[in-house]
């Protein structure tokens, strides 16, 4: 028999959006847990630096997920780290969550679960992933100063980090496997006039090489076939993200790439269902703006809880 737990709020995500989420809730006097399926803290525990967090000129990935993971100690949230899933019931009455362990039972749920980037399935891209793999051109560019970088992809995130990497690096390669940009075509001109931006067209990333830190990236002519090495420090994948939303998919409103609508309030579809942070439709995927949507979407489970008394009611 699983163990039975009942919270006034789940949150299913223990990162930046969903650790906030937990410290706000908390402070609401509302009895609130966390649960993940791998350790707390989220992506951002990866990241060896991060120099972009307000506060923290240069704080380790790591170091600052531990702080939020402190704060939310602070005020007694309840932790569920390595959990397996088994279902998620998010318009049951109260809502149900099935791990491996134990059963949720819930009156709001808070979605944290994140996003993770497209991987270009390379040999080479795990084993130098923070080692010249990297996925955020915001959070790694700076590490990138004076030396050569590729990106990958052609749409508007891909021009758009190129363009932000010739801040720091003296030449950036964009690697696109069509002969055009998929870019709006704002964002292309400007890439087009660049001097340290050049266009490498038809052509993909089949695999990254280096010692211990990348040195080259093996490239495919898709027409021809023909094969070549580009000497790079760095590459930066950016051909798309993809939410975490397994056992979510289906029980509520999401776009046509899977991440989950919301409101300004970060409530979903489902009345009592919020998700904050990466994995709902957002412009911007960064620590702060995670922790901000966090922040929001408890504060308005709070509310919910407090105008829905009556339902529903656990037993």
């Amino acid at each position: 028999m699983n163990n039975i737990y009942e919270f006034d709020t789940v949150i299913l995500g223990g990162g930046p959006a969903g650790l906030s989420a937990a410290i706000y809730a908390s402070r609401g006097a509302v009895s609130t847990a966390v649960i993940d399926v791998s350790m707390m803290g989220g992506q951002p525990s990866n990241y060896l630096e991060l120099e972009n967090y307000p506060g923290f000129p240069i704080v380790g990935g790591f170091d600052l997920m531990e702080k939020f993971e402190e704060h939310a100690d602070k005020f007694g949230v309840q932790k569920f780290p390595m959990q397996e899933i088994e279902k998620i019931d998010l318009t049951s009455n109260p809502k149900v969550i099935l791990t491996k362990e134990c059963e949720f039972k819930a009156k709001t749920v808070i979605i944290a679960t994140g996003a993770q980037p497209m991987k270009l399935g390379v040999p080479g891209e795990a084993e130098f992933v923070g080692r010249g793999v990297s996925y955020c051109a915001v959070c790694d560019g700076a590490f990138y100063k004076n030396k050569i970088v590729a990106v990958v992809g052609g749409g508007n995130a891909a021009v758009e980090e190129a363009m932000y990497l010739t801040k720091f690096a003296d030449k950036v390669y964009v690697i696109h496997r069509r002969d055009e940009l998929r870019a709006d075509r704002i964002v292309q001109e400007r890439a087009f006039k660049n001097d340290k931006i050049e266009f490498i067209w038809n052509s993909v990333v089949k695999e990254i090489k280096g010692e211990d830190l990348v040195n080259t990236a093996v490239l495919e002519n898709v027409k021809t076939g023909e094969k070549t090495n580009l000497a790079v420090n760095g590459v930066f994948p950016y051909i798309g993200m993809t939410p975490n939303v397994e056992n979510i998919t289906g029980q509520l409103e999401q776009d046509a790439n899977g991440f989950i609508l919301t409101d300004e309030t970060m409530q979903t579809s489902v009345e009592g269902v919020f998700a904050v942070g990466d994995v709902r439709k957002t412009p911007l995927r960064q620590v702060i703006t995670a922790a901000a949507d966090g922040a929001v979407g408890a504060v308005y489970a709070v509310k919910y809880l407090e105008t829905h008394k009556e339902v529903p009611q656990l037993q």
